[in-house]
């Protein structure tokens, strides 16, 4: 690790990555907004990672703490990203999220940009940047969440949606299917009633489990049987697909021996609203590059939670299809994979990393 010059002195066990610093500030990294700023000696400000500003020369350039660390050293803030209201817009969000939380009903835009004191606009645009939805997306899919759990939870469906917040059944029946992918009543007995076709096809990651629902493929795994199916959803229709999958599966292979294209493939996955955040967020990481398991808690407002991201990525039901193979620690070790490390490596190569 290189230790970065600064005037400050930093604490024992925190010294700056410098070579990681300065990647961030050629990528505009977001996700490191906060973790440090970037020092330009020749101009005499400090800036987020993440400014627009024209990047100045590597040898210009020191990284420090925080702005107090930078202000000390005789620079000043930068008038264009701003870098001190930092704090301020995670402050900003942090409110908005437990308010949106404390509501029964998605509260509106103005309400939640009043709440965290922000602009409408602005604030919609720092509200995105954070968790990659709408201030309403989220509180539709935190809705959503609680009530896939009262459902588990209570002994009828219409216990399960007032005690999820809904103000009424039919909204409830409206908004449960695209998000379940199944009527509330089947998700809760195990998937009664939905029909799940599966199918083992080979490829040469070894032995390929692909299972899907009329909306799309809800598991893609390595070395498993159908199984794993009937434990999750034991009521449910579940039998080979035969030739009516032959053309789905087909795709699904041509997918995994060559993860760095894009694909089509319909899915039927469901989580967490962070759950779905990390999912969302591992589906942009472009082919070839990882991300860390902090900057994944970062991406979808949840700094610090880089444990509960890697949980997030174990929880993905449909490998390589979402990409959780892109995701790493924090030291830039590989860390774990549901399948194997030998597979994340391969996967990696074939995109052009070798991990």
């Amino acid at each position: 690790m290189t230790q970065i010059e600064s005037s400050h002195p930093i604490p024992a066990g925190e010294a700056i990555d410098g070579d990681a610093a300065w990647a961030a500030v050629l990528r505009r990294d977001r996700a490191r907004d906060g973790h440090f700023v970037t020092g330009v000696l020749s101009t005499g400000i400090y800036c987020r990672p993440s400014c627009a500003a024209r990047h100045p020369r590597r040898e210009n350039v020191r990284f420090f703490r925080d702005g107090a660390a930078a202000r000390a050293a005789g620079l000043r803030p930068c008038r264009r990203c701003l870098p001190d209201d930092v704090a301020r817009d995670e402050a900003g969000i942090a409110r908005a999220l437990a308010y949106i939380a404390a509501e029964a009903e998605p509260p509106s835009l103005d309400a939640v940009a009043a709440v965290a004191g922000y602009a409408p606009h602005h604030f919609l645009r720092l509200f995105r940047r954070a968790t990659g939805l709408t201030p309403a997306a989220y509180a539709r899919a935190l809705r959503a969440r609680r009530a896939e759990t009262a459902l588990k939870e209570t002994e009828t469906v219409t216990e399960a949606l007032y005690d999820a917040g809904y103000a009424a059944p039919a909204r409830f029946y409206a908004e449960a299917p695209a998000r379940l992918g199944m009527t509330p009543s089947a998700w809760r007995d195990g998937g009664r009633g939905v029909s799940i076709r599966w199918a083992i096809a080979p490829t040469s990651l070894g032995a390929m489990l692909v299972a899907a629902t009329d909306r799309g493929i809800c598991r893609l795994s390595f070395d498993e049987d159908e199984s794993v199916l009937a434990d999750r959803f034991p009521h449910a229709d579940i039998a080979p697909g035969g030739a009516e999958l032959a053309d789905l599966v087909r795709r699904t292979v041509a997918a995994v021996e060559e993860p760095e294209r894009p694909h089509d493939l319909p899915l039927d996955v469901k989580g967490t609203a962070f759950q779905e955040a990390v999912w969302r967020e591992l589906s942009r990481i472009p082919p070839g590059e990882t991300l860390s398991y902090a900057a994944l808690a970062a991406k979808v407002g949840r700094p610090g939670a880089a444990r509960a991201a890697g949980s997030a990525c174990g929880a993905n039901n449909v490998a390589v299809l979402i990409p959780c193979h892109r995701a790493k620690r924090g030291d830039g070790t590989l860390g774990g994979y549901a399948y194997g490390l030998a597979i994340k490596q391969e996967l990696l190569a074939r995109e052009g990393r070798e991990g």
